[in-house]
């Protein structure tokens, strides 16, 4: 049986302040790869929430450098597997900036719809969203200090797992 579970914010942060300036060495580093963003957040997703998603294609998981899925390492099957996840692990709304919370994410693009980056919201203020990141390496960085012409807001809504009745 599918039951919701509580998105853990403050645990998803703190693993986001532990690594946002180094690499967890359980996880392959993407940097000469594309970039490591959305492994990041993916890592602090994980931390947050505790549950993958195994689905063959269309899940979220991360095994070995050989066995992960997509949406594990890249910014817009991330975004896909969010919003459209109906089965185990986090899910997401897009949103609005108003609506951010520490432990949401962020996708920063192009003006061409071309989304690039993925960093983790580390606090809100009322002015300003601070974020953490690889690729970029940041820990609490300001939004307003990077240059982007699209964002999408990610405010994750919560988790799923299995349990036994």
């Amino acid at each position: 049986m599918l039951v919701e579970i509580p998105y853990q914010r403050e645990k998803a942060v703190r693993y986001a302040q532990r690594w946002a300036l180094k690499r967890n060495p359980a996880f392959l580093n993407f940097e000469g790869m594309g970039g490591d963003c959305t492994n990041f957040a993916s890592q602090c997703l994980f931390a947050g929430s505790g549950v993958m998603n195994y689905s063959p294609v269309y899940g979220w998981y991360y095994i070995s450098a050989g066995k992960r899925s997509a949406s594990w390492s890249g910014v817009t099957f991330l975004y896909n597997f969010l919003l459209k996840n109906t089965g185990a692990g986090p899910y997401a709304t897009e949103t609005n900036r108003i609506s951010m919370e520490p432990g949401d994410l962020l996708q920063l693009g192009d003006e061409t719809g071309n989304f690039y980056h993925t960093p983790v919201v580390a606090a809100v203020s009322p002015d300003e969203i601070y974020v953490a990141a690889h690729t970029f390496d940041a820990w609490m960085r300001p939004l307003s200090s990077y240059s982007y012409e699209k964002i999408r807001f990610l405010h994750i809504q919560g988790a799923r797992k299995y349990q036994r009745q």
